[in-house]
This record gives C-alpha cells, sequence and structure tokens, in this order.
C-alpha cells in the first residue's frame, strides 16, 4: 500500500500572478444605466405615450376650453404655453421616483451592489434617462402649441435660452423626484410624495397673472422656484422681463441640495 504525498504548491517572485478583479468605471456604468433606462422608457409604450399624451391634452384644455373665458382675444395661449411645458416636465420626471424606489425594493440594488460597478450609476441612467425623455416630451408640445396658435417671437438665442432653462429645471425636478424615490418605502408611495412638486405650477404664475390672486396667496406664489422660471422662459420666448439669474439660481440650487442629500442617504438605504 502506498500513500499518495501532495505537494504544496508555491508561488514564486518570478511567476505571474493572476489578473486581479477590475470594476467598471463610473462613467461606463452610468452609459449602460443611461442605456437601461432608456430601452426602458421605450418599451413601456404606454407610460410613453401618457408623458406625451397628457401635457398635450392638459395644453388644449387651458388653451381651447379654458382660454376663450380667461382671455377673449385669443392670446392666452402666448402667456399659458410656458406654464405647460414645466407643467409637463413635472409630470414626466414624477416616473423617476416610481423607477428608482422599483429597483430599492425589487432586488435589482441589491444585485447591483454586489458588482464590480458603481452601484450609485443606476440612479444617474434614471435622471439622465428623465431628462432626455421630458425633453422629447417638450418638443412635441411646442409642436402641438404652434400648430394650434402659439406665436413666439425669440431668435435663434431666445430659443436656446428658453431651452436651456427648461432643461434645467428638468433636471432640478427630476433630482427632487429620484431623492424621493431613495426614501420611499415602496413605489407607490413614491408616487404619492410628489403630488407637492406637482401642483406647485398651480400656484405660480403658470396660468393667471400673480395680481389677480389673492392678496395673501401672492407671496406664496411670488417666491417659490416655478414663478420666475416661468416668467424667465416667457420673456425669452414672447419678450417682457424675465428673472433669469434667480431661475437659474433656483435649479442649480435645487440639484445640489438634492445630489448632497441623496449622496447621504443611498449608503444608508436598506435594499430589498
Amino acid at each position: 500500500m502506498t500513500t499518495a504525498t501532495r505537494t504544496p504548491t508555491i508561488t514564486t517572485a518570478t511567476e505571474p500572478r493572476p489578473a486581479a478583479r477590475r470594476g467598471v468605471s463610473a462613467l461606463r456604468s452610468s452609459g449602460v444605466f443611461i442605456g437601461r433606462s432608456l430601452l426602458h422608457s421605450i418599451r413601456d409604450g404606454e407610460g410613453l405615450l401618457m408623458a406625451i399624451a397628457l401635457p398635450v391634452m392638459l395644453m388644449l384644455v387651458f388653451t381651447v376650453v379654458f382660454g376663450g373665458a380667461i382671455q377673449g382675444d385669443g392670446g392666452y395661449i402666448d402667456y399659458v404655453v410656458p406654464g405647460i411645458i414645466l407643467t409637463c416636465a413635472g409630470f414626466g420626471a414624477a416616473s423617476t421616483a416610481v423607477s428608482v424606489s422599483r429597483d430599492m425594493t425589487a432586488g435589482a440594488m441589491l444585485r447591483y451592489r454586489t458588482m464590480p460597478i458603481v452601484a450609485a450609476t443606476a440612479i444617474v441612467g434614471h435622471v439622465v434617462a428623465s431628462v432626455v425623455r421630458n425633453l422629447v416630451a417638450t418638443a412635441v408640445v411646442i409642436g402641438v402649441a404652434l400648430a394650434i396658435g402659439f406665436r413666439p417671437t425669440a431668435d435663434v438665442w431666445g430659443w436656446l435660452g428658453a431651452v436651456g432653462v427648461v432643461t434645467l429645471w428638468i433636471l432640478a425636478v427630476t433630482a427632487v423626484f429620484a431623492l424621493i424615490g431613495l426614501v420611499a418605502g415602496s413605489p407607490e408611495a413614491a408616487n404619492g410624495y410628489g403630488f407637492v412638486i406637482l401642483f406647485l405650477p398651480y400656484l405660480s404664475s403658470a396660468f393667471v397673472p400673480i395680481d389677480t390672486m389673492p392678496e395673501w396667496l401672492r407671496g406664496v406664489a411670488d417666491h417659490q422656484p416655478v414663478t420666475p422660471i416661468i416668467e424667465t422662459i416667457r420673456a425669452l420666448l414672447i419678450g417682457g422681463d424675465g428673472r433669469a439669474l434667480e431661475a437659474v439660481l433656483w435649479c442649480v440650487g435645487i440639484v445640489v441640495v438634492a445630489a448632497v442629500l441623496a449622496a447621504w442617504r443611498f449608503p444608508r438605504t436598506r435594499v430589498r
């Protein structure tokens, strides 16, 4: 009977070592998650239809149904379209809260955290995809508005400025909805918490001048972020006095605060 002896393997300094496991860069994983979120948006036909149809229907109601009673000379459409654009951005960005919450509660984020990637880039994917999706919806709304009588007087620089302000607002409101998705306990709760943001345009100069509101409400309407943003877009597209600096400061401030809170909250959020 012979006894087999096992010779231990000794790795010397001259032998090549196995390649270390490398992670994916944050930039590359962000690109993957942006593509994932955009693909989900395209495949979600009902959600995409609602994101475009709801703002168009809202604009038709305010211009065709209510417009004659508010301003009989037909000029109300030039006043209300900037407000409709911002209202659309809020409706479109609200789905980000549900998507982020679904990742946190349905097991996807738990899997991302076990992979050699920066898991937080999944949130970046949702935010960037929302900005792209809402810019497309905004273009459709402006196209319909032009077809039914919206007549802006802006030149190329005015249009570029208006698109820039709209993009900043979409980024800001999407960042807030992503934060809501992080802190909400379920997708249903995330969908409900965002109603306050969707209500802000109705308490601003989006649909009627602030001077026509009750005196006790004018201060609230004038000192909330939506009013200077709408008035800036309105000034860029149809003329008048805007509040560009105030609008940009509001948007940048909201993005910074939401990003800091999300960076603090994300590693502390319990995923399931």
